[in-house]
């Protein structure tokens, strides 16, 4: 209740009310309304920078905010896994498929490279969530350059996965008349006694005594490049060229032919058959082996065909200074 005020009238020496103009009630209104306003939205203005009420867009964001959180974290999670195979993966791409195939490792340094320098993720500074994007993405390049790289060796252990099949495919590695057919190793590589001239000779292949017409087999993939009788002493004769590799191999003194020159062949492909043409004394084969043009000795060559048991035989019988059959 609002007070009443009086004055003192000394003409009529007695208390006046006093009645306020109307113009000040007018002022006093608005001033009270304006104020009123003022601190109203005062008000509002703290309550809005703070979170004690928020507006339903406000809510919906931060449950996006939250949900995206969430997601950033299960991904981390999930790289975590991919990163722990992917070292895996390259710790034996390294040590075992490079290592086999004589290939140089790949540091590290290559694997990931190429995230130095200038700041690549500026454009993710600056949010409440910056450190978090740019550390994930961060991750996810260097997996992707990871990826890359990996898939770039296994292409090149692809390949020379395939050069070695071709490689231990050419290699001479069987006996060319099978066991059961032959009658002896008559003569092995090195120091001989000539059948015809009685002299000491060195003998530049293997003999293997077998009726005439034995079937001879090719020791190893590659490609006829002569079946003729035109080189002394060897009669009808083949030469075999496995590849690119430099190896030759060579089954003399056949009695004919069963490929052509210029035809491929597979190991154990039948070739010809045993016969006694040329410079010989009976009916054999004189097999040779050539690498980069160069004889060398057949004994090493059967690991594809021989028991160990039936290899050491073969030594022992090869090994013995005697006379050759050619």
């Amino acid at each position: 209740m609002s007070k009443v005020k009086y004055y003192y009238d000394s003409d009529t020496l007695s208390y006046r009310k006093i009645e306020p103009k109307k113009s000040r009630k007018v002022t006093n209104v608005a001033l009270f309304i304006t104020a009123s306003l003022l601190f109203a939205f005062l008000i509002v203005l703290v309550v809005l920078n703070t979170n004690l009420i928020n507006t339903p867009k406000e809510l919906s964001q931060g449950r996006e905010l939250q949900y995206m959180e969430l997601q950033y974290d299960l991904l981390n999670k999930k790289m975590k896994q991919i990163e722990a195979v992917m070292a895996n993966l390259e710790d034996r791409d390294n040590n075992l498929y490079r290592l086999y195939f004589e290939a140089n490792p790949i540091p590290d340094e290559q694997r990931k490279a190429g995230f130095g320098g200038i700041n690549r993720y500026k454009t993710l500074d600056g949010y409440n969530n910056s450190d978090l994007v740019i550390s994930t993405t961060k991750r996810i390049e260097i997996l992707q350059k990871q990826l890359v790289v990996q898939s770039k060796s296994l292409d090149e252990i692809a390949k020379l996965g395939a050069e070695k099949e071709k490689f231990l495919a050419a290699i001479p590695a069987i006996q060319p008349i099978r066991n059961e057919d032959l009658t002896r190793m008559a003569s092995g590589y090195g120091w001989r006694s000539d059948p015809f001239t009685k002299a000491r000779k060195f003998h530049y292949g293997m003999d293997f005594t077998a009726p005439r017409g034995t079937p001879i087999y090719a020791s190893g993939d590659g490609t006829v490049v002569r079946a003729d009788n035109s080189s002394a002493g060897y009669g009808k004769h083949i030469r075999i060229q496995h590849g690119n590799y430099g190896y030759i191999s060579l089954y003399a003194h056949l009695s004919k032919y069963n490929v052509k020159k210029g035809q491929k062949v597979k190991r154990g492909d039948l070739i010809g058959f045993v016969g006694s043409t040329g410079r010989s004394q009976a009916p054999h084969l004189h097999y040779e082996i050539f690498k980069d043009k160069e004889r060398i000795n057949p004994i090493n060559f059967y690991y594809g065909s021989l028991t160990a048991e039936e290899f050491q035989s073969m030594l022992q019988i090869a090994t013995q200074e005697n006379q050759s059959l050619d």
